[in-house]
């Protein structure tokens, strides 16, 4: 493994300027043995910058000052700390529990928030981590142009949560007298209220500084989706055409066609349930029903026993002791992320599926796609295995050009299947998800970070069945998300393993027939996202947007027994009509800008418009 960390003092330090003024930095930076234990004998060199924003960029040398060498096995920088017996905290890491992005921080707490992998196909995410309470907001983590395999570790004893940036070596590291080891670059940020303000300046500090460039929807991409996963893996065309007239009944625009018609990961032509023409047929009838189409694929994934894996073994990533890296959920490997023979194999399929079959756009899923292990095979051409790690985002700039380049405007949807989102990639798609929420907290808490970190990136709640009770709809639309479902109609596929479970009964019909309309006259989605109600501390749970010269508010308590409610953002001088434009029969009432109190009695949620 090449030592990144292991180079020259100047090296280390050019980066950021010594010498300037910077903000003070509660900070341990040390380094520790193998036994876990700091080292003595080391000198710290910080340099610290501090910019109008707040941030406090942070480079940090270590230099063995003693006679002998020392082991080293990990190094801690940057420790922030926050007290308080109520904390909340943005931890964006990726593991196959699928935790809640943010989450309260009780005593005894500890996670590691490693940004590599974590489980065989689970990595990656947002590279920062913050904490607050009622009163104070600090945030700590990496100023760097790619993702570097580092932990954000977050932990609580009594009163006191730390979080710090730690750096573990594979193996122990040897640094002889005079040797510097240098830390990555990184950031500590005091700011306000919950993560949405810290996560703003971080995405205008990466794209100012680092060229990263935040994502920008096309109109298609807020449109309402149906999704024929009702039909599962053994759908037939018929099933899918079939149901296209209640689909535009409903007054959904989209029509994504899921997993099951190909012959298998790596193979992508369609199999023989489906035929040589049925993807065509099915692009056809979509498009003559007036609908786009989005095609569901799992790239970067190759079945063992696909003819892709057994013909083309220079695509397979290479693990350092020789073993393909699996991938779980679809039992197959992952392709070398960074091999340009998959970037050509990858730019094929989407001409295939774009051109050949006429689809519109795609909903590319799968965990595996946040981030691969280090790649040792030498078909790659990397110059170190860690590379595929921190330029994995190349492989969706390379899909996303070919999309946009065979059909302008497609839409590209990526779905990493409860990982926190790789943050290097966003700027290779045009259409974020709710991503297999386990909740409707998990679908509200989302909205709220992308909206953070990209305004103007559409956000589908993904299906309506995967929130609480299957059917919460307030909290796809409250938050400005896309409205989504996968009911079949007129009947279940007798293969699908829900058992009818997405069949659309009378009462569903009759709920989407009130939630589309709603969804479709307001498009919330496309309005902005308004930071005004912090997470965790302001009860009940608040969102707002701002559409139309209109505030669409959005509340959500399990129950809320008309305490009163402050209505943030309005004009003191002002005079507002509030009106419940969810509720079965639509109410208004007036309130003053000056005192804009409510005291609604609700369960679950309460939308209001306010003009």
């Amino acid at each position: 493994m090449k030592n990144l960390f292991l180079i020259g003092l100047a090296a280390c330090l050019m980066a950021v300027s010594c010498g300037k003024k910077a903000a003070e930095v509660p900070a341990t930076d040390r380094l520790l043995g193998p036994d876990g234990k700091p080292l003595d004998g080391i000198e710290v060199i910080v340099c610290a910058d501090t910019l109008e924003s707040g941030m406090v960029l942070r480079s940090v040398a270590f230099v063995n000052t003693g006679a002998e060498s020392v082991k080293v096995a990990a190094m801690e920088t940057s420790r922030i700390t926050v007290g308080g017996s109520e904390v909340w905290s943005l931890q964006p890491s990726s593991t196959t529990y699928r935790k809640d992005w943010v989450l309260p921080v009780t005593d005894g707490f500890y996670q590691r928030n490693y940004l590599g992998m974590n489980d065989p196909d689970y990595g990656g995410g947002i590279p920062m981590v913050c904490v607050w309470t009622g009163e104070k907001n600090l945030s700590v983590g990496i100023d760097e142009p790619v993702l570097r395999l580092v932990s954000l570790p977050v932990e609580r004893k009594g009163n006191e949560t730390q979080a710090w940036v730690r750096q573990d070596f594979e193996e122990p590291v040897e640094l002889a007298p005079g040797d510097t080891l240098c830390s990555v670059k990184q950031f500590v940020l005091e700011s306000s209220g919950d993560f949405f303000n810290p996560l703003r300046t971080f995405a205008g500090y990466m794209q100012e500084y680092h060229g990263w460039e935040p994502p920008l929807s096309p109109d298609e991409a807020y449109e309402p989706v149906w999704c024929a996963w009702g039909y599962e893996r053994t759908f037939t065309v018929d099933e899918v055409i079939g149901t296209l007239p209640k689909v535009v009944e409903l007054g959904f625009k989209w029509v994504d066609v899921d997993d099951g018609y190909q012959i298998c990961e790596g193979d992508w032509q369609a199999n023989d349930r489906i035929g040589p023409d049925g993807m065509r047929r099915m692009t056809d009838a979509i498009h003559a029903a007036g609908l786009k189409a989005k095609l569901w694929w799992a790239p970067m994934a190759a079945d063992p026993e696909s003819a892709l894996a057994k013909e083309h073994p220079e695509l397979l990533l290479v693990q350092k002791d020789g073993t393909h890296e699996d991938i779980s959920w679809w039992d197959s490997w992952y392709l070398s992320p960074v091999n340009p023979a998959t970037w050509a194999y990858t730019e094929d399929l989407v001409e295939m599926f774009l051109t050949d079959w006429g689809f519109d756009g795609f909903k590319l899923d799968g965990q595996h796609l946040n981030l691969s292990a280090p790649d040792y095979n030498p078909a790659s051409g990397l110059a170190y295995p860690e590379e595929a790690c921190e330029r994995h985002p190349e492989f969706f700039k390379h899909l996303y050009y070919a999309a946009q380049a065979d059909h302008p405007g497609a839409v590209v949807q990526i779905c990493p299947c409860g990982c926190a989102v790789n943050f290097f990639y966003l700027p290779y798609m045009n259409q974020a998800v709710a991503s297999d929420p386990t909740s409707s907290a998990q679908i509200r808490q989302k909205r709220k970070v992308y909206a953070a970190l990209c305004p103007d990136l559409a956000f589908y709640a993904d299906h309506v069945e995967l929130s609480d009770g299957g059917l919460d709809f307030p909290s796809q639309i409250g938050v400005g998300g896309i409205i989504g479902t996968k009911f079949t109609w007129p009947k279940a596929n007798p293969d699908a393993t829900e058992n009818g479970g997405s069949l659309l009964t009378q009462e569903k019909e009759d709920l989407l027939r009130k939630w589309v309309p709603i969804y479709s006259e307001k498009m919330l989605s496309m309005g902005t996202y308004l930071n005004l109600y912090d997470y965790g501390f302001d009860k009940p749970e608040a969102h707002v947007i701002d559409k139309d010269g209109a505030m669409y508010y959005a509340f959500y308590a399990e129950k809320w027994d008309g305490e009163p409610i402050t209505l943030r953002g309005l004009d003191a001088s002002r005079h507002y009509t509030v009106t419940e434009y969810t509720a079965d029969e639509p109410a208004s009432y007036e309130i003053d800008g000056a005192d804009p109190v409510i005291r609604p009695v609700f369960e679950h949620a309460y939308l209001i418009e306010v003009k």
